[in-house]
């Protein structure tokens, strides 16, 4: 591609505008002349020249009375947004919009030829999934399961490669961050089954799911246990889940929760046949023969949180060279098969029509 590359940020909400702002920004700084944006966001975005349409507060709806009122309002800003990709023709849509909107914001811009990358979770039940990997027959679509760019995680895929250590007998995760009800309540969105899709497993701790069915493979057993512990009444889906998979003989165990007094990093061992490989923070602990050694791995600056990885920069930079060059990128729909699959059975989502 010998003009720059065009691409369009969709923000439909306040933390989309930041996320699409810190991606402008990231961009910019990496392919300077060589990428330009337009997009509908709000004033981060703004900042970032990217100008919107509409203004995205007109989309905070709260509560569903004024949901219904705001029916046609939303349905014609939806419209604009159509209109403006087929006037500007981008090369790329980068979706950062509530879950539920991402399959069919996908297959309108797979409908135009345009290629998407999307944000987790791509899709909140098995019909939307389809849309999203029907997109990908079409135009190339990318999965936002950034931290397989982790340095450290791929330093340990290739000791698990290499069979440094043995094969893998277990592994264990933790995720545990800080969620209030004023944060679920500052997006009308978040924290319903039918806009949201969930609580702790499939926002916070989807990459954490993906990476260890990266390490593990897919799973012949997959149960979960999901409840609310300090958020009841607040939201409808769970705040805290407690996950149970297992390959063989080798079992995988999950715990995620939003009711930690902080964001902590999150941490994931994986017990192999001669060593313990405990991955936390940006670094790899490997502790063997009774002894520990730290194995440091270069990161850039994380885009956005910084316990939520590196791997959110190199892996958006990745998507869209692979666009500008026209080469296939590595984590697309059916790399993530997998992941998803787990991800509704342990919802119970695994027929046809979702929950």
């Amino acid at each position: 591609m010998t003009r720059p590359l065009k691409i369009m940020l969709v923000a439909a909400e306040a933390s989309g505008d930041v996320l699409g702002a810190g991606l402008a920004k990231a961009l910019k700084a990496r392919l300077g002349d060589d990428v330009t944006f337009v997009g509908v966001g709000g004033p981060r975005l703004g900042a970032e020249g990217v100008a919107s349409p509409f203004d995205i507060a007109e989309l905070s709806i709260l509560g569903w009375i004024e949901g219904l009122r705001a029916y046609g309002r939303v349905k014609a800003r939806v419209a604009e947004t159509a209109a403006l990709a087929a006037r500007e023709k981008p090369d790329a849509v980068h979706l950062c919009t509530p879950h539920h909107l991402h399959p069919v914001m996908a297959a309108e811009a797979a409908r135009r030829g345009i290629a998407v990358f999307t944000e987790k979770p791509p899709a909140i039940d098995p019909a939307g999934w389809r849309e999203v990997c029907e997109a990908a027959e079409k135009v190339p679509v990318g999965v936002c399961f950034q931290n397989r760019y982790n340095p450290q995680i791929r330093s340990c895929a290739q000791m698990l490669s290499q069979g440094i250590y043995g094969k893998l007998l277990g592994i264990r995760a933790f995720v545990t961050w800080h969620r209030t009800a004023e944060y679920y309540a500052a997006a009308d969105w978040k924290g319903r089954w039918a806009t949201e899709g969930g609580g702790a497993l499939i926002n916070q701790a989807i990459h954490t799911l993906d990476l260890v069915l990266c390490f593990l493979g897919a799973p012949d057993q997959a149960e979960a246990a999901m409840t609310d512990h300090h958020l009841k009444g607040a939201i409808e889906v769970e705040d805290t889940a407690e996950i149970y998979l297992r390959k063989g003989d080798v079992p995988a165990l999950i715990y995620a929760s939003t009711a930690y007094s902080q964001d902590a990093p999150v941490m994931i061992e994986l017990h192999l046949e001669k060593a313990v490989l405990r991955l936390e923070g940006d670094g790899i602990t490997v502790f063997r023969d009774g002894k520990k050694e730290e194995i440091s791995c270069e990161t850039d600056p994380a885009l956005g949180r910084s316990y939520w990885g590196a791997g959110h920069r190199a892996c958006i930079a990745d998507f869209y060279r692979c666009v500008s060059e026209g080469l296939p990128f590595p984590i697309r729909p059916d790399a993530c098969g997998t992941t998803m699959d787990v991800l509704f059975r342990l919802y119970g989502r695994s027929g046809e029509n979702g929950k």
